[in-house]
């Protein structure tokens, strides 16, 4: 690997603490997390460690309240501070996002009460979440799920299974959709389930191409016992709720995916210009020069369409639309930059001696995860074009 220094990529941040965030993420993600990334994901190694240092940092809560240990930070900023950690470890930026994407239900719609007991242990305390809504027949038509909590005097008993759940097996809290009331949207309900529920298990995790690191298993709740404290907004509230955090976690979605990007260029270029071919620099050829400079074109516009997005949702304005564009157009340019950054390594680019191989493997599911592209693109044209006439 040459030993060109890699640029920080230049960030138009709102403040000067938003600044201090960055460099001290920067600096965790390159002393903590990058130099085992590869050797840990090869491993099939999750780094637990490391998110309790990022929960001690103050990094696993950072767009929610203060009052109940969050960071008080836009979406502008905390997604950069995404970005920073998936081009560390996509493991670890995926980690966060869905530890917070959990966390949205009780930190948006719970009780002044459920989040003085639960929000502080989950933002600041160590803990780690899970999102349960995918279900082995009921992935992209996420309201046909079967997951059904029955009603027993004060508690609530939820029995069925959960598929896809990134952190299962491993998650400290569930935040798990389940249907209170008739088929269909309007009958599902939001509950917070603790990891170590009885009648809660985990199945073998996935054997997965990539992000190998990051644990994906389903999630059994046989007879799942949980008062009714414990249920998050009214009943059949549910749906709504799920599809609000949705919106929200395409956006990190496409933070990730834009880190990877990042990351797959960084190492084209040192590679390219370290390179030599008939007397030169790999990187002094014209072809390749091209496919560089469309690599990093396409990252720049991924990074401001989700910055863009973030904005909004910032402001209070609507989003959805735009979250749907920023997860489509990030996700595929992760998916293109990777291939390339494997075709500019040859035959390097090829072997796991370099993390080529390993970005593209990863920039796979991205385009599949929190809404396939092809269910995004769906999305983006019932804002244009109204509902679909069946």
């Amino acid at each position: 690997m040459s030993d060109r220094e890699t640029q920080p990529v230049e960030r138009q941040l709102p403040t000067d603490e938003a600044r201090d965030l960055l460099a001290l993420v920067r600096d965790i993600a390159q002393r903590e997390i990058a130099p085992t990334a590869a050797e840990e994901e090869d491993a099939g190694r999750f780094p637990r460690e490391v998110f309790t240092l990022l929960s001690e940092a103050g990094l696993l809560g950072l767009p929610y309240d203060p009052e109940h240990g969050g960071g008080e930070q836009p979406y502008e900023v905390y997604l950069q501070v995404l970005e920073e950690l998936a081009a560390a470890r996509l493991t670890v930026g995926l980690g966060v996002s869905v530890h917070t994407l959990a966390s949205y239900a009780l930190a948006t719609h719970g009780t002044k009460q459920q989040q003085v007991e639960h929000l502080p242990a989950m933002l600041g305390g160590g803990l780690l979440g899970a999102y349960c809504l995918s279900e082995p027949s009921s992935g992209s038509d996420a309201a046909s799920l079967r997951t059904r909590a029955v009603r027993d005097g004060e508690d609530w008993v939820l029995s069925g299974t959960k598929a896809w759940i990134t952190h299962g097996g491993i998650a400290d809290f569930y935040t798990v959709m389940a249907r209170t009331g008739a088929d269909g949207p309007r009958g599902i309900t939001a509950f917070l389930v603790p990891g170590d529920a009885e009648g809660l298990s985990a199945a073998l995790p996935e054997k997965k191409m990539g992000l190998k690191g990051s644990p994906t298993a389903q999630v059994h709740l046989d007879g799942v016992r949980v008062p009714d404290e414990r249920r998050i907004g009214e009943e059949g509230q549910g749906f709504g709720i799920a599809l609000s955090a949705l919106d929200s976690g395409r956006l990190g979605i496409a933070a990730c995916a834009i880190g990877v990007a990042q990351a797959a260029l960084d190492q084209a270029v040192a590679y390219a210009t370290e390179r030599r071919q008939f007397g030169h620099p790999i990187a002094d050829f014209q072809g390749l020069r091209f496919l560089l400079a469309d690599m990093a074109t396409q990252i720049e516009a991924g990074r401001a369409l989700y910055l863009a997005a973030a904005r909004l949702k910032d402001a209070g304005r609507p989003f959805a639309k735009q979250a749907a564009m920023a997860k489509l157009h990030c996700t595929d340019t992760a998916m293109r930059v990777t291939v390339d950054a494997v075709q500019v390594l040859g035959g390097y680019g090829y072997t796991a001696d370099f993390p080529a191989e390993r970005y593209m493997r990863e920039a796979k599911v991205l385009q599949i995860v929190e809404g396939t592209n092809q269910i995004q693109r769906m999305v983006i044209a019932r804002h244009l074009a109204g509902p679909e006439s069946r």
